[in-house]
């Protein structure tokens, strides 16, 4: 069974506490996870920040927007108990309990109803009552979406940048990932060469106890077969070398990536959306244009023991 939406969980919340008592949230999320069956897997699923279950996530925004709706209430912190218009909303059975429910109470109205984005703007919009995420997933889906975009138009810049600029990129990134060292350092052990093979030497640690060897290919649709990686891994023997990062612009084979396999040294494939990726990921190539923060309630504060 696949992990309910926030939505999904709003009644079998409101069921977990219909005897009117006044529980502790924690407990009620365990009920509400009992209800749903869910393995272990999903009970360990984790958004995408790491920081929170999924499943805990879900069930407490359910519990918020219950609360603003008037259906749960919480007569001390952590402390959450039905009020009357929950019990109503549970006798009725020709609607489930989501938010199109919710919408009939004017307060939650005025909780779900998104703020005019400047005082020029006096028409308010309401959000989506068939979204299944909660708010910090639709964050996080936000960020995706844009980190998509981002990498897409990275990679048709470095697709179209020189090759010298290419290989410089490829060292920047290494640095920016903790190998090498300084940039000073990094630039002092690149070593090009004219075997074809290599196109540079960096530091895998900062007093250069290994060394990785690098190949850089800037390919706008090419891909990389078994026969350019084969190569490498023989200018790594001839080198008596044992790693080596090939990173292009375009993709591997299946062949190519099978083979790295089959050897004993290690070879690392990076294709160009994976570039694009640890190149946001390290901030190489890019700034930062907007911070939201997400607040919680710091409980240390409002404790007065």
């Amino acid at each position: 069974m696949a992990i309910p939406d926030f939505q999904a969980t709003m009644q079998p919340l409101l069921t977990a506490v219909n005897d009117g008592q006044v529980y502790q949230f924690r407990d009620v999320i365990e009920r509400v996870k009992d209800h749903f069956q869910l393995t272990d897997q999903e009970l360990q699923q984790k958004l995408s920040s790491g920081k929170q279950t999924v499943i805990k996530n879900r069930v407490g925004w359910a519990r918020t927007y219950l609360t603003k709706a008037g259906l749960l209430e919480s007569p001390g912190r952590g402390l959450t108990q039905i009020t009357q218009r929950g019990l109503d909303a549970l006798a009725q059975t020709d609607q489930p309990v989501r938010v199109k429910y919710l919408r009939q109470f004017p307060e939650f109205i005025a909780f779900h109803t998104a703020k005019p984005k400047s005082p020029d703007e006096t028409t308010s919009h309401v959000v989506d009552i068939d979204s299944q995420s909660t708010p910090e997933e639709k964050l996080e889906e936000a960020n995706t979406e844009l980190n998509q975009a981002l990498t897409g138009e990275l990679l048709d810049i470095i697709k179209s940048a020189s090759p010298d600029f290419f290989e410089q990129l490829v060292v920047d990134l290494m640095i920016s990932m903790g190998y090498g060292g300084s940039r000073k350092e990094a630039g002092q052990a690149t070593q090009y060469t004219a075997d074809g093979g290599i196109d540079g030497i960096i530091k895998e640690d900062p007093l250069g106890l290994e060394m990785i060897y690098l190949q850089a290919k800037r390919y706008s649709e090419s891909t990389v077969g078994r026969p350019e990686i084969q190569k490498f891994a023989g200018a790594l023997d001839m080198q008596r070398a044992k790693k080596g990062v090939f990173i292009t612009t375009s993709k591997f084979s299946t062949d190519a990536r099978e083979f790295v396999g089959m050897i004993e040294k290690r070879i690392i494939l990076i294709d160009g959306a994976q570039l694009a990726t640890l190149m946001v990921d390290h901030g190489l190539g890019v700034s930062t244009k907007q911070v939201y923060e997400i607040k919680q309630i710091d409980t240390d504060y409002f404790n007065e023991d």
